[in-house]
């Protein structure tokens, strides 16, 4: 297909930075999902993670894929407590949710958004899901007791958005039963 090419571990569909390649894996962002560019991945047995904000990210210039970098990028995800728990949970501190609640557990929430940012800053992170929320977000502007998950292979890490800043949390998700398609 002359629309879509592969250059230097990028992906070009139709002149446009689409993603990159990490060993058998094609990582492309969603707004290109489609029956023709799948097709084309499989035929170089590439499997595609279809995943929001690369095209954003390989247009600022950021280097992806293949080339190692000293800090790799994470995936995020965003927790928000769903509409149906204690209201008095929403928008607390903290150190106030373990006094009345005990540590935020991840059936209280449902995830907001899952994808890639051009950071692993939690601040920064929380400027970006607060001023001008990412492709694939849907949820409120970060706030007080949304959990932010950073996630690799190797694993994932949780933080709690406190009053200033952000709390390490031990906060492990049932990722069976979670899903962004679930409603807000």
């Amino acid at each position: 297909m002359p629309g879509i090419s592969l250059k230097n571990g990028l992906i070009s569909y139709y002149g446009n930075p689409a993603g990159y390649t990490e060993k058998e894996k094609a990582v492309v962002d969603r707004i290109f999902q489609n029956d023709e560019l799948s097709e084309w991945l499989k035929s170089r047995s590439l499997t595609p993670q279809w995943t929001d904000g690369v095209m954003e990210r390989l247009l600022a210039g950021e280097r992806l894929g293949g080339i190692e970098t000293a800090a790799p990028l994470k995936n995020v995800r965003i927790w928000q407590l769903k509409p149906d728990v204690d209201i008095h949970m929403k928008f607390i501190p903290y150190e106030e949710m373990m006094r009345q609640f005990g540590e935020p557990s991840p059936e209280a929430y449902c995830v907001a958004y899952d994808g890639q940012l051009d950071t692993n800053d939690l601040e920064a992170i929380y400027a970006r899901c607060n001023v001008n929320h990412p492709p694939g977000y849907n949820g409120h502007s970060l706030s007080m007791s949304d959990v932010v998950e950073l996630y690799d292979a190797q694993g994932s890490e949780y933080h709690y958005c406190d009053r200033f800043g952000f709390q390490k949390i031990s906060f492990e998700s049932p990722e069976q039963t979670q899903t962004m398609g679930m409603s807000m």
